[in-house]
C-alpha cells in the first residue's frame, strides 16, 4: 500500500517538530504541505531526509503561501500552476515514478473576509482560482491525485453550522457551486466522503479563535480528490486529529489516505 497525507502546517519552520513527530509516527510514504510560509532555499530539508524523505520538491516564496512535497518514493516534478495569476507559490505537481499517479498539491486562497467580488477582491481571485482549475481540469486524461487546503467546506455537514455560515467565506453558495464545477470537471472523486460519508463529522480546521475541543467548530477546509480510476484504488482515508492538540499546533490537521500499490 502506499499512504500519501497532506496538511496544512501553516509555518514548515515554527512547526517543524510537530511534522518530525508526524512523520515519526504515522509515516506515510509522501507528505504534502500547504502554507510552509518561506522560500525553497529556507525549507527544513535536513530533518525530512534524516527520516528518509529524500525525494522533495518546494515551491516556496519568502514568508507567505508556498507549497512542497517530501517523499520516501521517487518522483519527478512536474508542473507549478500559476492559478492566482500573479505569481504566488500555490501549486507543485509530480509523477511517482513507477506508481502511475500524478500528485497535484495545491492551496486555494482563502479569500478574504467579505464574500462579494467587487467589495472584496481577494474573493473575486479565489473564485478566478478555481475557475482556472476547473479549465485545467477538463483537460486531465492520466490518474491524478489533488490535494491540499481549498479553502471551501463544501456539504452542510462540513461545517459546524450550515445556517450560520451561508454568508461566511469557505461555505458560501457561490463558492460551493465553483468548487461543484470543479468537480464536475474531471468526475474528481472526494476521498474524503468516499470513505467517511456524510453526514459523519469530518472537520479538518478549526479558528485558533475559539477553544477548538469544547466548541468544536470546525470546518472541513482539506480535502483530496482521485481520478475515477485511482479512486478505486483507494483503501483507507482518515485524519490524524491529535495534531491540533500538540503545542503550537497547526489550525488545520493532516489527512492520510491508502492506495493500492
Amino acid at each position: 500500500m502506499i499512504t500519501i497525507a497532506t496538511w496544512n502546517i501553516n509555518s514548515v519552520r515554527l512547526r517543524i517538530d510537530a511534522v518530525e513527530r508526524f512523520l515519526t509516527q504515522d509515516a506515510p510514504d509522501v507528505l504534502c504541505l500547504q502554507e510552509i510560509k518561506c522560500a525553497e532555499a529556507q525549507f527544513p530539508r535536513e530533518m525530512f531526509e534524516r527520516l528518509g524523505y529524500g525525494q522533495i520538491a518546494v515551491h516556496g516564496q519568502k514568508g507567505y503561501h508556498g507549497v512542497a512535497i517530501v517523499s520516501r518514493l521517487p518522483f519527478v516534478e512536474t508542473a507549478r500552476h500559476d492559478w492566482q495569476a500573479n505569481g504566488e507559490a500555490r501549486h507543485v505537481g509530480v509523477e511517482l515514478t513507477g506508481h502511475g499517479l500524478f500528485l497535484e498539491n495545491v492551496y486555494i486562497p482563502a479569500g478574504g473576509d467579505v464574500p462579494d467580488r467587487e467589495a472584496n477582491p481577494k474573493f473575486g481571485q479565489k473564485l478566478d482560482f478555481l475557475e482556472r482549475m476547473t479549465a485545467w481540469s477538463h483537460s486531465l486524461d492520466r490518474p491524478t491525485l489533488l490535494v491540499g487546503d481549498f479553502n471551501v467546506a463544501p456539504l452542510e455537514c462540513d461545517v459546524y453550522d450550515h445556517k450560520a455560515l451561508l454568508k461566511v467565506v469557505s461555505h458560501t453558495p457561490v463558492e460551493v457551486a465553483a468548487l461543484g464545477a470543479l468537480a464536475a470537471a474531471h468526475g474528481w472523486v472526494d476521498l474524503g466522503r468516499k470513505h467517511i460519508p456524510a453526514p459523519e463529522r469530518n472537520y479538518s480546521w478549526w479558528s485558533y479563535r475559539s477553544y477548538w475541543r469544547d466548541k468544536d467548530q470546525g470546518r472541513r477546509l482539506d480535502h483530496m480528490w482521485a481520478s475515477p480510476a485511482l479512486a478505486e484504488r483507494s483503501l483507507s482515508h482518515r485524519l490524524v486529529e491529535e495534531t491540533r492538540r500538540w503545542d503550537q499546533p497547526s489550525d488545520h490537521i493532516p489527512l492520510i489516505t491508502g492506495f493500492a500499490a
